[in-house]
């Protein structure tokens, strides 16, 4: 019986391997950016089978059924990866009308406007920091079934923050009520509270675990950086979801609650504006990445008054964000690791890559900025197996540009080929 059960089975292994199709593409590179190096190496050649990468060489036997794929005369790197987006929408023309008029419907029938966007942009993989009404799990598994077209997310469901804080509803009256069902406002108080929300959120399908350690920018509570969770709290966050094999990613401007948060063990800092030196050497220490988005003060100063922001958030804008790029640029100079993350959907998806020209005029060499949106970037979400370097046994995402971005990293903001998982999204 064991006998037919095993021929059974070899012989269904056999009829659905033949069923299957092989698709082997062969990509001619003039300049392949090696960012595990960090060196440009010249006339190479990158065999893809299916979704992933098989060989990189000067030389490679072509299959005859290979498609060829001629870029002989772009700059080849990995697909970029943006460790701080917001991908399932962006301010419209109304700061009230999209609080108080748009549900979580609203925000995913435009949802994947966006992830075309950003893939196209050539950022094949993202980490999503925060979605309303769980749109980003439904983006997320869209995409992964093939359904749509955009970027391998990684998502956090809704943030983590406490009551009155960065992540809760401020400046209006008491006498209003807005309830969201339950779980789903994010707001938690209590070790015991915000233990309960990570496991809402990892029951609902989170990748990574966000929270607010501080307070932000754009909400309407008074301050900017003040702790918004207790020591314990942020340590009850960071235990739990290490418990469910989860990161953690602690939103956190200011600099007391940047040391909490890394002190309760997160992997990231997002934001990191009023980082001092202390705050510095912590992170240096014990490893934890900043996640700086040191383009946005460029379209929130420029932009947000003309979508009906109020003055008090434009003025916590002008307050922060000379400084975030100041304390950017001694972490950098310090050591710290770099992860790159824009806070797209405050600016328009699809501009993600504009943030790689101010990470380089503050402190960061072209090829280091391209290491944080690559192998650095995948390091801090847990894939680097997977991907963020053309390497054999990793995905085949690729990405071309028409020159050098070593010598203009601008070129970064316009992507010419893009390829995710083997299959090539945009070639012009």
């Amino acid at each position: 019986m064991r006998k037919f059960l095993g021929t059974i089975s070899l012989l269904l292994l056999v009829i659905f391997s033949f069923g299957q199709s092989t698709k082997t593409t062969i990509i001619k590179a003039g300049k392949l950016i090696d960012v595990e190096s960090g060196t440009v190496l010249l006339n190479q050649m990158i065999l893809v089978r299916n979704d992933s990468i098989i060989q990189v060489a000067s030389k490679i036997n072509i299959p005859k059924e290979a498609t060829i794929i001629d870029l002989s005369k772009y700059t080849v790197l990995p697909g970029l990866i943006d460790c701080h987006t917001h991908i399932t929408g962006q301010p419209g023309g109304d700061y009230y009308a999209d609080i108080f008029r748009k549900t979580p419907v609203d925000v995913a029938v435009t949802a994947h406007i966006y992830a075309k966007k950003t893939l196209e942009a050539g950022f094949t993989s993202v980490r999503d920091l925060g979605s309303a009404g769980l749109v980003d799990i439904a983006l997320r598994n869209a995409i992964n079934n093939g359904d749509i077209p955009g970027p391998n997310i990684y998502a956090a469901t809704v943030f983590i923050g406490s009551t009155g804080s960065h992540g809760d509803l401020n400046g209006f009256s008491p006498y209003l009520e807005f309830n969201a069902p339950k779980g789903l406002s994010g707001v938690a108080n209590g070790v015991e509270g915000v233990r309960q929300q990570v496991r809402y959120n990892v029951k609902n399908g989170a990748d990574v675990i966000k929270f607010g350690a501080s307070a932000g920018v754009l909400s309407e509570e008074e301050s900017v950086g003040a702790p918004q969770y207790t020591q314990e709290e942020m340590d009850a966050i960071v235990s739990e979801a290490k418990m469910w094999g989860r990161k953690t990613a602690a939103h956190a401007h200011g600099a007391e609650a940047i040391k909490m948060a890394v002190k309760a063990g997160v992997a990231s800092v997002e934001h990191g504006s009023l980082l001092d030196a202390e705050g510095i050497q912590l992170m240096k220490a014990k490893g934890t990445y900043l996640v700086s988005d040191v383009y946005d003060d460029e379209y929130i100063l420029s932009e947000y008054s003309k979508l009906g922001f109020p003055d008090k958030i434009i003025n916590k804008e002008k307050m922060v964000g000379k400084l975030q790029r100041e304390n950017f640029q001694k972490a950098v100079e310090a050591g710290v690791k770099i992860a790159f993350g824009t806070d797209a959907g405050v600016y328009p998806h699809g501009w993600n890559g504009k943030q790689f020209k101010w990470m380089t005029r503050f402190g960061l060499t072209p090829m280091a900025a391209i290491q944080s949106a690559t192998i650095n970037a995948a390091d801090l979400i847990g894939i680097k197996e997977k991907t963020g370097s053309i390497k054999p046994g990793k995905k085949a995402d690729i990405i071309a540009v028409v020159t050098n971005p070593i010598d203009d990293i601008t070129i970064l903001e316009q992507v010419q080929f893009v390829m995710k998982n083997g299959i090539v999204y945009k070639n012009n």
